[in-house]
């Protein structure tokens, strides 16, 4: 961990280490902010001016005559915004650049290559050792491999599904068109992976004192979510195909409505939970086996499959989905109605667990509802310190606090519009 003096409060397994987030909208952000949410202290450098452009996205929570993106307030709290031209051909710049580099423990882009820039990872690394550089893109770096003309495409987060294969396998079934999963589901994805991928970076520059890249391309995100959609074509040559919301290998897994039209699922993978449920429908598992009526395509649609799918339809037809799943959650059988948001904001719950929380927006100066902190550690558990921040709330403190800058540069700085 670099030595270094941090702006915000101390809590969290990732307490003292720095994050420079270089890039905008989601998925670059997000991965640092999954971060902030455990204790690093991350810098998000936007545009003065302008801002990151997720800033502008519809829709707006208001208050008064302030507004702002209900997706910044919820995904970019625990973050400091820093403004600061990207003109990294003016020294200024270029020296404000590399000092917060030099006293950074990871950086976070996806603006498709710093190089483009004028900024290399080996001029990073050579002023930082211990750096751990996290590039985000839509189809990688060619340096760790591929099509360097598909590495330059442009990207967005449903173009990652559909080169991913992602989107192919969602969906109702043909000749119904693939879904695209949202929202920002590649993104949000992506963050993920790549944050799994700077921590285990991290731990390693921590042993070894030596940085390194963390390359992922957003499509790569979603390979990981294919399960054996690769294995089962190489081996048997079958291409899976999208089914709907119901599992085409076994029943009951799937989508069913109540009596009033409300929509719920329920699952029952395997002999012991398919024999629980059958107890629960009031059926007799000798008529409806495994074997015979759910355990496998051919079961589903055998006459007793199909006999069975009839009857649970049926079945919850005839009752509402709080009596289907609080019947079923007796047996043991895994059952949830879909969920709205107004049914997750006002669930006892959510609430019990901390997942709906209120804090601060920094812009319209009231508290909001928001989505907790996720996973809950026992001994440093995250937290939300601060909501998100308005644009270069954080400018002046971290060029005083973190780089050191006496007030009279700084004041060069804001007089030539460079921060």
């Amino acid at each position: 961990m670099t030595v270094k003096n941090t702006i915000i409060p101390e809590f969290g397994p990732l307490a003292g280490v720095r994050v420079l987030s270089l890039g905008s909208i989601v998925a670059g952000p997000n991965t640092a902010n999954l971060l902030a949410d455990f204790g690093a202290e991350v810098v998000h450098v936007e545009r003065p001016g302008v801002g990151d452009t997720l800033r502008v996205l519809a829709p707006f929570a208001k208050h008064g005559d302030k507004k702002v993106s209900t997706t910044w307030a919820q995904d970019a709290r625990n973050r400091l915004s820093l403004t600061m031209e990207f003109s990294l051909d003016v020294p200024e710049c270029k020296e404000m650049f590399m000092d917060l580099v030099k006293s950074s423990d990871i950086v976070v882009e996806n603006m498709v290559w710093l190089d483009k820039f004028g900024i290399y990872n080996e001029e990073l690394l050579a002023a930082n050792p211990k750096l751990v550089i996290c590039h985000i893109s839509g189809f990688g770096r060619p340096q760790f491999g591929g099509d360097p003309e598909i590495c330059d495409r442009a990207s967005y987060d449903m173009i990652g599904q559909a080169y991913g294969g992602y989107a192919f396998i969602n969906g109702n079934p043909e000749p119904a068109p693939p879904a695209i999963v949202k929202p920002w589901f590649n993104d949000y994805l992506s963050s993920y992976v790549a944050a799994f991928g700077i921590l285990s970076a991290y731990i390693n520059a921590e042993k070894t004192g030596k940085g390194q890249e963390v390359d992922l391309a957003q499509f790569e995100a979603c390979a990981k979510l294919l399960a054996d959609t690769v294995v089962t074509y190489s081996e048997t040559g079958a291409v899976k195909r999208r089914s709907g919301p119901d599992s085409p290998a076994f029943q009951p897994y799937g989508l069913f409505q109540d009596k009033t039209g409300a929509y719920l699922v329920i699952g029952a993978y395997g002999p012991g939970v398919y024999k629980r449920a059958i107890q629960a429908f009031g059926l007799d598992i000798n008529t409806y086996s495994f074997a015979e009526a759910g355990g496998s395509p051919q079961a589903m649609n055998s006459e007793r499959g199909k006999e069975l799918r009839a009857y649970i339809v049926n079945w919850c037809g005839e009752r509402t989905c709080e009596e289907i799943v609080n019947h079923l959650a007796k047996f043991k059988v895994p059952a949830s109605k879909i969920n709205s948001v107004e049914d997750i904001i006002n669930d006892p719950h959510w609430i019990d667990r901390g997942d709906i929380i209120t804090y601060r927006d920094e812009t319209l100066e009231k508290d909001i509802k928001a989505v907790g902190i996720i996973p809950k550690l026992s001994g440093t558990p995250g937290k939300v310190w601060r909501g998100a921040p308005t644009l270069g709330q954080d400018t002046e403190d971290i060029l005083r606090k973190v780089l050191g800058y006496s007030e009279e540069k700084i004041e060069v700085l804001k007089d030539k519009k460079l921060v």
